[in-house]
């Protein structure tokens, strides 16, 4: 029998008319759930991923729990790093820490490239899982974005200022673009692979990409990312691009050719239509909010329906992701007003 998948969050993707607005939560997966801070004391990231059946439970938890319109496959956007040559870590309390960090145009000519189905058949055997066995709604795979990627390999881990990165940027723009044109092929290979294992959308994550101003944006980064939605666009999937900060780039998403544009808190739906942002629209419920009383909660969710809801294209999300301290019930109960609110109106 072929189970039902509730469409909604495909049909706001696309711009089409909803009965209510859809809703999932960015870091959905883990970090508050008691289910899987039981599971990471026993498995690490790097171990749950690896393991299709664990991997298919964590991603398929919160859809279970909050009743939320479209899953996340849970992984780390550093998974397909190390089948390109990049020596990645992630350690405990401090993130993705790199081995050999980018320097020079000889090292990112070292750089090699995917076989998915090689690589990381492991991603692909858990979409696998979950979309042709257990999910109800349609399921979100993911990648970063080459700024962001190659700010961890150059930058060596973390970093506040990206200060490095963007010094390599401005002084060795052959190299940058030599790189930006790796990563590039590399995420476009990476995410048709995912596609063809099942996932029905596609999120872009460039997390720290805010740290450039337009003009650089556009010159150094705006061609790979057309490069990659163009690629993409022809699998007709819907495609979200999302970063935290980067509301001055909002119109920038919006002329390339990708369905979705994710908002971070900074930027309200109200301020991102008037300016001309024609797309649909994602978020953006400060994740803060989640920690206030629920009538505060309630109010804030309100105001952020209200300004989806004037015209069709809004999928509900938080402005960045969950917090580990935010109460799961709260979740669920988020889920269930934002249902209930927008069928309302």
């Amino acid at each position: 029998m072929t189970r039902k998948i509730n469409e909604t969050f495909l049909k706001a993707a696309r711009g089409e008319k909803t009965n209510y607005t859809p809703v999932w939560y960015m870091r959905q997966a883990g970090r508050s759930q008691p289910e899987y801070r039981a599971i990471k004391e026993k498995y690490s990231l790097f171990e749950i991923t690896h393991q299709p059946e664990l991997c298919a439970y964590v991603t398929r938890l919160p859809v279970e729990q909050y009743n939320v319109d479209a899953a996340i496959l849970y992984k780390d956007i550093m998974t397909p790093l190390p089948a390109i040559g990049v020596d990645v870590e992630i350690k405990s309390g401090i993130g993705p820490v790199i081995g050999n960090p980018v320097k020079s145009l000889e090292d990112v000519e070292k750089l090699g490239e995917i076989n998915p189905e090689e690589d990381v058949p492991y991603v692909l055997n858990t979409i696998k899982l979950l979309t042709e066995e257990q999910l109800s709604v349609p399921l979100i795979g993911f990648s970063g974005a080459p700024f962001t990627l190659a700010s961890y390999m150059i930058e060596g881990g973390p970093s506040r200022n990206y200060n490095k990165t963007k010094a390599f940027m401005y002084a060795e723009p052959k190299a940058w673009f030599a790189l930006m044109d790796k990563l590039g092929d590399m995420i476009i290979t990476y995410v048709k692979s995912q596609i063809k294992a099942g996932a029905k959308a596609i999120q872009i994550f460039d997390s720290w990409v805010g740290a450039l101003n337009t003009v650089d944006y556009r010159y150094y980064i705006k061609p790979v990312m057309q490069r990659i939605f163009s690629s993409l666009k022809e699998e007709n999937v819907p495609l979200i691009m999302f970063g935290v900060g980067a509301s001055h780039l909002a119109m920038e998403w919006n002329d390339l050719p990708l369905d979705v544009v994710g908002l971070d808190w900074r930027l309200s739906i109200r301020e991102a239509r008037e300016l001309g942002i024609t797309k649909t629209v994602q978020g953006n419920l400060d994740p803060a909010i989640l920690l206030a009383p629920w009538e505060v909660i309630e109010q804030k969710a309100k105001e952020v329906l209200d300004q989806g809801l004037a015209e069709p294209g809004h999928i509900f999300n938080l402005g960045h992701g969950v917090f580990p301290e935010v109460n799961p019930e709260m979740l669920k109960r988020l889920a269930a007003f934002i249902h209930e609110y927008s069928a309302s109106k």
